[in-house]
């Protein structure tokens, strides 16, 4: 059921709020210990909102734009109260001690938080493979990866456990997921929404975003979350923007370097499809050029992993979460014997890439050169939008891949995010929405905006998924 469909029923008398609670929590018992979308469920506190919302409705109260409606939370999300991990060990009961402005906002607008999903550790991954409690499997196929890293919350969304759920994206982590779950991803613009509350892993790129069945119910989340906060520096006020309202005439750019050798064949196909079918529907289509394109993995697999290396520096055995102290003969000690055991694998690689990048007579030739060439990237969309309203690429270069296919070779999961960093290194907003065949692997179509027209994109994806 969609955000609207939902509270049609409860106002119609159709459905009790605790009636679609308790059946989101059956299935989740029923289908998530093959899934494992979630981390922890919420259930007695579910419940109890949920009884509060048809007291709401029996005395005929105004309902909020969310009233009722269950959503999940990524990991990484604040929620006071509630254990918050990032999928690693070295948080493992760490217990939130305020909310994130997104969940409190999400909250304030009558949602009932369901419960936490799984995510790749630190949001380091394309795969959800990553986290230190188990990976989670793609509902479409479980022998497949739900991408990444909020893998979790694309799960849930597309097993039916939750008709929308939140997520963060760094690099591609919402939209690859909601490309491998068959689901729509959408990724505001950087400062739309705020980050008081998310756990950094890359402060300058990180940005908070739903996930949903349908571009519609994405936009009522974000209409939700988004806007300035006191608390977040970088969040800016809504800014006012003209979108066109109709298709036709509407110009759609196709960026010549994302339609490269080594996309998956059915991928290929299938975006093209797309593109085809707004043509029809009167848009103007034109092939682009964004010539630095090329740079952008490079430069992303730097900032990120330097920003990594200053945000994960908190986490030492002393303030927040695990702390080996015990037997540790000096501070150091302290620090090593947490970090080593608290730490899986993929943030120990990030973190010595970025301390590597950021040191004595290697910061001008790596960090400050990934700098560069990330204005430029930019640079490179400035020039286009003064050419089109909106880019049209395919969001992952495959579909979901298998599980275990990919961890025993970083670069060939860091390759997944080759059409989504860029968005990213740009502070731009994109979406992406499935359009895959009846019966086959999903594949998401990957829709790019110019700052703060989220509503435009999230138009073209209605018009196209009608």
């Amino acid at each position: 059921m969609t955000i609207a469909e939902i509270q049609k029923s409860f106002k119609n008398k159709e459905l009790s709020c605790v009636e679609l609670v308790k059946s989101c929590l059956k299935k989740i018992k029923k289908e998530d210990g093959e899934i494992h979308a979630f981390l922890e469920v919420f259930e007695d506190e579910a419940l109890a909102e949920a009884k509060k919302v048809d007291e709401k409705i029996s005395q005929k109260k105004k309902l909020g734009v969310l009233e009722g409606v269950p959503v999940a939370i990524k990991d990484n999300l604040m929620y006071r109260g509630h254990r918050v991990s990032a999928g690693s060990r070295i948080l493992e009961n760490y217990v939130a001690p305020y909310s994130a402005t997104a969940v409190e906002k999400l909250k304030s607008a009558g949602a009932i938080i369901l419960g936490r999903t799984n995510m790749d550790e630190f949001a380091m991954g394309s795969s959800t493979e990553n986290s230190a409690y188990g990976p989670t499997k793609n509902p479409r196929d479980t022998k497949r990866v739900p991408g990444g890293s909020s893998g979790g919350s694309a799960a849930a969304v597309a097993a039916g456990f939750v008709p929308v759920a939140l997520g963060s994206d760094t690099g591609g982590s919402i939209r690859q997921p909601a490309s491998f779950c068959g689901v729509a991803g959408l990724k505001p613009t950087y400062g739309a929404v705020s980050r008081y509350g998310l756990i950094a892993m890359s402060s300058s790129l990180d940005q908070i975003g739903p996930i949903a069945n349908t571009a519609e119910d994405a936009q009522i989340v974000f209409d939700v979350i988004k806007g300035v906060d006191s608390k977040d520096a970088t969040s800016v006020k809504e800014q006012r923007t003209k979108n066109k309202e109709q298709v036709k005439n509407l110009k759609v750019g196709i960026p010549k370097e994302y339609f490269i050798k080594g996309t998956d064949s059915v991928v290929k196909e299938r975006v093209e499809e797309a593109i085809e079918k707004f043509k029809k529907m009167g848009a103007k289509i034109q092939e682009v050029s964004l010539p630095h394109t090329e740079y952008a993995l490079a430069a992303y697999y730097l900032i990120m992993p330097a920003e990594v290396s200053s945000n994960l520096a908190r986490f030492d055995g002393i303030r927040y979460g695990l702390s080996l102290n015990k037997d540790a003969k000096n501070l150091k000690e302290v620090y090593t014997k947490t970090r080593a055991r608290g730490f899986g694998a993929e943030p120990k690689r990030r973190i010595i890439l970025g301390t590597y990048a950021l040191s004595a007579g290697y910061f001008d030739a790596y960090y400050k050169k990934a700098r560069q060439a990330q204005e430029i990237i930019q640079q490179d969309f400035l020039n286009v939008f003064k050419k089109v309203d909106c880019l049209f690429t395919p969001t992952a270069p495959s579909q979901a891949f298998k599980l275990g296919e990919k961890t025993s070779d970083p670069l060939q999961m860091y390759l997944e995010d080759i059409f989504t960093v860029s968005v990213n290194l740009a502070g731009l907003p994109a979406i992406s929405i499935p359009v895959q065949q009846k019966g086959e692997l999903p594949v998401g179509l990957q829709i790019i905006g110019r700052p703060f027209e989220e509503n435009l994109i999230l138009d073209v994806a209605k018009h196209l998924s009608s």
